[in-house]
């Protein structure tokens, strides 16, 4: 049992140090990966007044075209509380990518508050001078947390797992990609509610429990193989070269992609 320990915040700075060396045979050149069929494309996505709805549409140029190629939407849902794109999975020979996009529903059920986990599937079909987008729902998964139109959601990720959390619930979910299998995350003593959830490059993820400028504050890493690393007191988040967090909205992502989480 995690017991919630009080100190301040300590902000760490880290130093970079330059070796250089002489006389060495350097590593054999690294052959330069493939660009991926869509490197050109881009999604947008938009949402409703009621975050009920959420629009997306695909633009760029290709070696024989430019503009959009396509739009479609997502939803309905009781309440959006966060969007995030998986990793891509890209088809040389077929010129496809493919890739999960994860809709956090807050007020899902018939009381609006159960938290469900909707799983699309969107496909981009790449020719020289179109791309055919389908998006489609392949799972929708009720989650063990607490919602409603008003609480606020935290989701990062790394390459095999899915984490989610809300303010009304002492423990977040981690969530295996590939089977779906879901774990509990929290445990302190006494029960802090989720507050955040970010990640690094290198997929470590730490989910933080309380409130950064509170009092009874605790936190947990977890590391890219999902196993917990490190916990303790205090209010620690993580950076990441591609988000970033500002008031009530927080932009949210982990190694898999893009992804925004809803605030009042």
């Amino acid at each position: 049992m995690k017991t919630t320990i009080v100190f301040p915040m300590v902000v760490a700075t880290t130093l970079l140090c330059v070796s250089l060396s002489y006389g060495q045979e350097g590593p054999a050149p690294a052959v330069p990966a493939a660009t991926p069929p869509d490197a050109t494309l881009f999604t947008t996505y938009n949402i409703d007044t009621a975050h009920t709805s959420v629009g997306w549409s695909v633009c760029g140029s290709l070696p024989g075209s430019s503009g959009c190629y396509g739009s479609g939407s997502l939803g309905p849902f009781g309440k959006v509380g966060a969007l995030l794109e998986g990793e891509p999975k890209v088809d040389f020979t077929a010129n496809t990518v493919t890739r999960a996009i994860y809709v956090v529903d807050i007020a899902s059920g018939t009381n609006q508050n159960e938290v469900a986990l909707d799983v699309y599937t969107k496909v981009d079909m790449i020719t020289t001078d179109f791309d055919t987008v389908t998006v489609t729902l392949s799972r929708t998964i009720t989650l063990p947390l607490t919602g409603g139109t008003s609480a606020l959601t935290s989701m990062a990720a790394n390459k095999q797992f899915l984490f989610v959390g809300t303010n009304r619930t002492s423990d977040a979910v981690e969530m295996n990609k590939r089977t779906f299998s879901i774990t509990q995350l929290g445990g302190f003593s006494p029960p802090i509610n989720v507050f955040a959830i970010t990640a690094d490059q290198y997929g470590y993820v730490t989910l933080s429990y309380g409130s950064f400028s509170g009092f009874d504050t605790g936190f947990i890493v977890v590391g890219p193989d999902g196993t917990e690393q490190e916990d303790g007191g205090g209010s620690q988040f993580m950076l990441n070269t591609v988000h970033c967090r500002h008031g009530a909205q927080r932009a949210t992502t982990g190694r898999t992609g893009k992804g925004f989480s809803l605030g009042e």
